[in-house]
């Protein structure tokens, strides 16, 4: 049984996006594409981008005029997304942790998620751009089409 199984309209969903790993011009992926996915989940109680310093001002526009909370950060965008991520899993913010990504690395993030009761989902970018280890320890998987 999958996610969209499960939906409930009071299933909150906490949508983390690694930008720099998922907003790469190969893969042609489309934000608003990101958050419908993640939103057949259920409701989205927080929908974040992380993105780097090198980000231009056009992208972090594009980002919070689709509604994300745009998250810059001078270090790895992965230790900080994993860091957030990990923390609102396991104080029980959301139902269902959404991570976008095609980094393995974010692997022990939704594990610790599951460990703790919440459902996982993870949204990739199409066929050459996305982990299958990153989907298979998810409890559902999105993949983008390119």
């Amino acid at each position: 049984m999958g996610l969209r199984d499960l939906v409930d309209g009071g299933r909150r969903v906490g949508l983390f996006v690694d930008g720099p790993n998922v907003l790469r011009e190969e893969f042609d992926v489309d934000l608003d594409d990101v958050r419908e996915a993640a939103a057949d989940a259920g409701t989205l109680a927080v929908t974040r981008l992380y993105l780097d310093q090198h980000a231009t001002p056009g992208l972090i526009q594009a980002g919070e005029a689709r509604g994300y909370d745009v998250r810059v950060t001078s270090g790895d965008v992965d230790v900080k997304l994993a860091v957030d991520a990990t923390e609102l899993a396991v104080t029980g913010g959301i139902d269902v942790l959404a991570i976008a990504s095609r980094d393995i690395d974010f692997k022990p993030v939704l594990e610790k998620a599951a460990r703790a009761g919440v459902d996982t989902l993870a949204v990739t970018p199409g066929e050459h751009g996305s982990s299958d280890a990153l989907r298979n320890a998810a409890t559902d998987a999105v993949l983008l089409e390119e």
